[in-house]
């Protein structure tokens, strides 16, 4: 059988997790001796996908001059192209003046234990300028309205950089150990399915007909043996529907809807940024290390609100990647609905001609909460009733508002 494609930046995968248990006990009791720094909810998720193999071939938390390198162009000082600073960025670092390797504590687990062990090899603040043209250049915007420009421009701006070794993978292995897993883990499964084309999907919310027949559409189209349904189980916005939630909705489309031994339902931990066009280029870098050829990548994808145009996140593939910077390759989407018409789920762009607007079943999200909390069924061309009855369960759990 052929390799599988290769990870972004080398030639094999270098995950930052510490697997031999005699050595990472060993960092663990070194680690109650060092220097302690908590760090915030972003870098931890950082720390986890490097700890991942997903952000290969990263080997810590960039400098200043590769942050704002990246920022300005997608690729480090020394030449790696790479789509958003991977970064340690604190308001105060007084607690680690001078120390050479510092213990980094999760942000998001009950009483704060050690994530990772950093070597410390800078430490740096930027200047309000600096940090305010990152945040235009990564998030297109600057207004504090944008969940990721907030959590970006609020944490502060020393920026700790240098190798780590991660000893865990923060809540994620424990909160999801059916569905979170590693790039190698992915690579792993996908070998032993025997695939060699694969599709991934890109996912934070639950999966309706559209996201169904989309990934059945990229599958028949770039011949793929396999998908790989990738879901964020990290930090979302407000308002979003938790992960647990959606794993048991997928989980049962999947199950339901889907040929055998044609899907796997994986997630992996990262905290949303909502960088659009940026963050979709992201995402096809660690889909590459996980071992997915094509990466579906639809309207509005990893945008929110206003701050992108529809395709900008297909766009900056054409414009702004380098020929030959990735070999995973694009699969480009446009929204899918069931149109009354033709009597299946279509992309909206191949609707016949004559089509009409109201022929096609969408509705708003905010449409969908609203029916769901009040009991009532969504449309069978719409969503599958059984993934409906999971989702209306967990809305009519909710306080009312």
């Amino acid at each position: 059988m052929d390799k599988l494609i290769k990870p972004h930046g080398s030639d094999s995968l270098n995950p930052l997790f510490v697997a031999d248990d005699a050595k990472r006990a060993e960092l663990q009791k070194e680690a109650e001796g060092l220097p302690k720094l908590l760090v915030c909810s972003q870098a931890a998720a950082n720390a986890v996908m490097m700890g991942s193999g997903y952000f290969n071939p990263l080997t810590g938390f960039m400098n200043l001059a590769d942050s704002l390198s990246v920022a300005e162009g997608m690729k480090t000082t020394g030449g790696l192209f790479w789509p958003v600073p991977i970064v340690n960025v604190v308001e105060d670092a007084s607690a680690i003046k001078d120390a050479k390797r510092i213990a980094l504590l999760d942000p998001n687990v009950d009483g704060n234990p050690v994530l990772a062990i950093q070597d410390v090899e800078s430490i740096e603040e930027a200047t309000d300028e600096q940090m305010q043209s990152m945040a235009e250049k990564i998030y297109a915007t600057t207004s504090m309205e944008h969940p990721g420009v907030k959590a970006f421009l609020s944490v502060g701006k020393t920026f700790v950089a240098g190798p780590i070794q991660v000893l865990n993978y923060s809540y994620f292995a424990t909160d999801f150990p059916e569905t979170f897993r590693t790039a190698p883990q992915i690579r792993e499964m996908i070998e032993k399915n025997g695939w060699q084309k694969v599709v991934a999907f890109q996912t934070r919310n639950p999966m309706h007909r559209a996201h169904e027949a989309l990934v059945k559409i990229a599958m028949e189209r770039t011949g793929a043996d396999g998908s790989v349904i990738h879901m964020l189980l990290g930090k979302l916005k407000k308002g979003d529907i938790p992960a647990d939630v959606r794993d048991g909705a997928i989980r049962k489309m999947v199950e339901l809807y889907f040929e055998p031994n044609s899907a796997e339902i994986t997630g992996y931990g990262f905290d949303m940024l909502y960088a659009g066009p940026r963050e979709a280029v992201l995402h096809a870098v660690f889909r590459q290390n996980m071992g997915a050829t094509h990466l579906i990548v639809g309207r509005d994808h990893a945008g929110v609100g206003d701050y992108y145009g529809p395709f900008d996140a297909q766009e900056i593939f054409h414009k702004e990647v380098p020929e030959g910077a990735l070999e995973l390759k694009i699969f480009e989407a446009d929204h899918t609905a069931f149109s009354k018409s033709v009597g299946d789920v279509i992309m909206m762009r191949e609707a016949p001609e004559g089509h009409k607007k109201e022929d096609f079943v969408f509705l708003s999200g905010t449409k969908v909460r609203e029916m769901l909390s009040n009991g009532q069924d969504l449309p069978p061309e719409f969503a599958r009733p059984e993934v409906a009855k999971i989702l209306m369960s967990y809305y009519q759990s909710l306080p009312k508002e």
